[in-house]
């Protein structure tokens, strides 16, 4: 390295409001990649990232302006991939917040500026797509300028897709971005004489290399060839390869302090290398770690199974080598009697769980079952002290041992329209959810009542309750304008019961779910005529019935196949017909009290899918 000033930021911004454009440009005026080599979202290495058009993992990159090294770090704008954002955060001195002129502050734009915030990073208030005929670029910046409590001459404006405004940006990074902490340590030893510390921020896995691990360097240097050390796990390993982004790994000679970039550790075993620990020199090792990132809890479980049994040990491996790189994915293994052997996943949400599934079809080319979503319940026994975690119906204990149940809670908010807000405040209370505050963003009161006026909604709601299509509900209610993030507060207590299926007098232990009690009779009546729908009939009739303990709230019912055992008679009395319908009617019946029904793999999944 030349040892050129350093000044380390990120781009955070709400979901589709152009930070992956904005850093094409910045890519662009620095030089940093030729503009024939561009493409839209160049960061955004997979497919998937392209197909969607969103940005689901961080992007570093190494870029020079006037004489200055810049490392930025493009990040996620989805609520699902927040840690993704907080973990980039711990690794920069500032952040540009992105606004869409278009579409003002978002709820992820106020949850995004608190990260930033929390991690004492400086602020640079950015609006983007000004040159839109539709952009209202004066409301946006009074938004900014109540939310951030900053001057209007401090927002700039910017357009990621022209270029406008990007080389003031780049200059108000240098000036505003302070540089390394550790670059500008008034008193000796200077942090270049200080043993390595570097912080891993992210990391993958190279089949020839090994772990390849993303590093911020706070202390020291790392130099190719270096014996280095893992603080947390204790795993001992040589740099085979240090260098930088730009975007594209590039090797360097030596890593030094401020630097992002990355470390060839030639580990085979991912366990050994966790995203936030920290690595040290193996000869002179630092006293203490940087402080790494709180750990992350998942909010969503989901079974995964592989759909041909073989499949099992290929799909542990691929979640494994996901695990490396996207730390808020858990898992542990699980049997079904239904679907076979797989394995009990955490997620942050319903589109984390749905971009592992297409990861997991896509990397190790396996395709799965994922079955319906839950979260997870703390049960209190009347015989225990202790409570315990139950994240799958099958291990709730039986009622007569349950003192109380509890579920997670999240507080969110909502930032809408005001002419939606009455729609908005009655699903959230169909939800359950508890009313909070309502702010306005901009102007408030009488004065500044206009059509465009937004509300930010705060609502306290069981996790549960949002699953499956709140989001859906939301974005229906509001026509599209209103957008939600939340966060986890804890756990509160849940009226809740188990409900068990049973097909032909059976209980199918892969279909029994958790459910509200008063909520029971509309899910089992849901699930009885999925079934219904799905099972073949057979030679005798089935019931299927939804239990909740011993009663029965919802059944259906399969009519058998009526063979015409009648066919064959040409004539004869009426009494010989009697007897062979009352030999087909008494058949049935002992085929019902003793039959057995195999379930198909279309009525699992007709009542597991997520819908």
């Amino acid at each position: 390295m030349d040892g050129a000033p350093i000044r380390n930021f990120c781009i955070i911004a709400h979901i589709d409001h152009g930070k992956s454009t904005l850093a094409d440009r910045m890519l662009e005026y620095t030089g940093t990649i030729a503009r024939r080599e561009l493409r839209e979202q160049t960061l955004d290495q997979m497919d998937l990232e392209r197909e969607r058009g969103i940005t689901i993992k961080l992007a570093p990159v190494r870029m020079r302006w006037r004489d200055h090294v810049l490392h930025l770090i493009d990040t996620p704008g989805h609520v699902d991939f927040t840690y993704e954002v907080s973990r980039s955060l711990a690794a920069v001195e500032g952040a540009i917040l992105l606004v869409d002129a278009t579409q003002g502050v978002q709820a992820q734009t106020i949850a995004n500026l608190y990260l930033a915030l929390g991690q004492d990073c400086t602020i640079i208030p950015v609006v983007n797509k000004v040159d839109l005929p539709n952009a209202d670029v004066d409301r946006t910046i009074q938004e900014l300028v109540a939310l951030l409590g900053c001057a209007p001459s401090a927002v700039l404006r910017v357009s990621g897709k022209t270029g406008q405004g990007v080389p003031e940006l780049l200059d108000a990074v240098l000036a505003r971005v302070p540089p390394p902490r550790a670059m500008t340590m008034p008193v000796a030893p200077r942090a270049s004489a200080l043993p390595l510390r570097a912080l891993i921020f992210d990391s993958i896995y190279d089949d020839y290399r090994g772990v390849v691990a993303y590093v911020r360097v706070m202390d020291g240097e790392a130099r190719r060839g270096d014996r280095l050390q893992l603080m947390a796990t204790r795993a001992a390993i040589e740099a085979l390869e240090v260098g930088t982004f730009s975007p594209k790994l590039v090797p360097v000679a030596e890593l030094t302090v401020g630097t992002i970039g990355y470390i060839v550790t030639g580990l085979k075993d991912i366990r050994l290398v966790r995203v936030g620990d920290t690595i040290t020199s193996a000869a002179r090792p630092a006293e203490q770690p940087v402080a790494g990132y709180a750990e992350v809890m998942p909010m969503v479980y989901a079974g995964v199974f592989p759909k041909r049994a073989d499949d099992t040990a290929a799909l542990r491996e691929g979640i494994e080598r996901l695990q490396l790189n996207d730390a808020a994915l858990t898992f542990e293994p699980e049997r079904s009697s239904a679907l076979g052997v797989g394995f009990r996943c955490g997620f942050l949400g319903l589109l984390h769980l749905d971009v592992v599934r297409e990861r997991i079809l896509r990397e190790a080319r396996i395709e799965t079952i994922i079955t319906v979503p839950s979260v997870a319940y703390v049960v209190y026994r009347t015989t225990a002290a202790q409570s315990i975690v139950i994240r799958a119906p099958q291990e709730l204990p039986d009622p007569s041992q349950i003192l109380r149940i509890e579920e997670p809670w999240v507080r969110m908010d909502i930032v809408t329209p005001e002419a939606f807000v009455g729609g908005l405040m009655q699903l959230c209370q169909e939800r359950r959810g508890v009313y909070q505050t309502t702010e306005y963003l901009g102007a408030s009161g009488a004065q500044g009542a206009t059509d465009g006026r937004r509300v930010i909604l705060q609502y306290e709601l069981p996790l549960a309750a949002i699953l499956v299509d709140f989001y859906d509900r939301l974005k229906s209610i509001s026509q599209g304008y209103a957008s939600m993030n939340y966060e986890r507060i804890g756990y509160r207590p849940a009226t809740v019961r188990r409900l068990d299926i049973l097909v032909a007098g059976e209980q199918v232990e892969a279909l029994s779910s958790i459910v509200y009690e008063d909520e029971a009779a509309v899910v089992g009546r849901r699930m009885t005529e999925r079934l219904r729908d799905s099972i073949p009939r057979q030679q005798f009739e089935i019931r299927i019935q939804a239990a909740l303990g011993g009663k029965v709230v919802a059944a259906e019912r399969i009519a058998p196949l009526r063979k015409d055992v009648l066919a064959k008679m040409s004539g004869g009395d009426v009494t010989r017909k009697m007897k062979l319908l009352q030999k087909q009617r008494k058949g049935k019946q002992q085929m019902r009290s003793g039959g057995h029904v195999d379930l198909p793999p279309e009525a699992y999944l007709a009542v597991l899918k997520r819908a």
